[in-house]
């Protein structure tokens, strides 16, 4: 990919999804870090992303905000990096966890943090996630029924539910299912798991050391 790739990131955000995944398919790219409250919110940001938030990458001019959205994206214009699916079965299963993780489960675990309790039953049915116990369990047979999300072969759609649970996982905000532990566990052995971790860890500690 010979256009220019400029990430947008915090290492104290969800930009650690899309480290990950740029890792991933293994093009160079320019790292800009934005601080919150500050140049997040600065006129030249606010042009490429109007919320002011992290991640964001722009790529030949084309911007990309949203991080389900990224990784899809540099899946399909990196397909030799092999994160897409290729059966119509993994195709399925891609876009359905894929999906699934970008509005059922990323809505309940933010509620679930903020807000602590479940909502009352006969509000359940207003919310896309309904609950916590429906959409984990709904969760734990995706995770239960292939070694990745799609089926035998990891694609991008792992990077974004894996980056999820590992979360979870980390703070608490997830049952710690063997499932789930298993999952995520066959995720972080990756190379470029381990390299995206490292890179957004340095930048982080050299914020806090100003």
């Amino acid at each position: 990919m010979a256009e220019e790739l400029i990430f947008y990131t915090n290492p104290q955000s969800r930009g650690r999804i899309v480290r990950w995944m740029l890792e991933e398919v293994g093009v160079p790219y320019e790292t800009k870090v934005l601080e919150y409250g500050t140049t997040m919110k600065s006129p030249e940001y606010l042009s490429i992303n109007p919320m002011g938030k992290v991640p964001a990458i722009v790529h030949g001019g084309r911007v990309v905000t949203e991080c389900a959205a990224i990784c899809a994206y540099l899946a399909d214009v990196l397909p030799e990096a092999g994160l897409l699916p290729q059966t119509l079965d993994e195709k399925a299963n891609y876009y359905r966890w894929l999906f699934f993780a970008a509005g059922p489960l990323e809505s309940v675990l933010n509620n679930r943090a903020v807000f602590k309790e479940e909502p009352e039953v006969e509000k359940q049915r207003m919310l896309g996630y309904g609950n916590f116990r429906d959409t984990l369990n709904a969760l734990s047979v995706a995770v239960k029924a292939n070694p990745y999300i799609a089926g035998d072969r990891f694609t991008a759609a792992d990077v974004y539910v894996g980056s999820h649970i590992g979360w979870g996982l980390q703070f608490g905000t997830m049952e710690s299912r063997e499932e789930f532990i298993r999952y995520f566990d066959r995720l972080r052995e990756r190379p470029a798991f381990t390299r995206a971790m490292s890179l957004d860890d340095v930048q982080a500690k050299e914020i806090s050391e100003g």
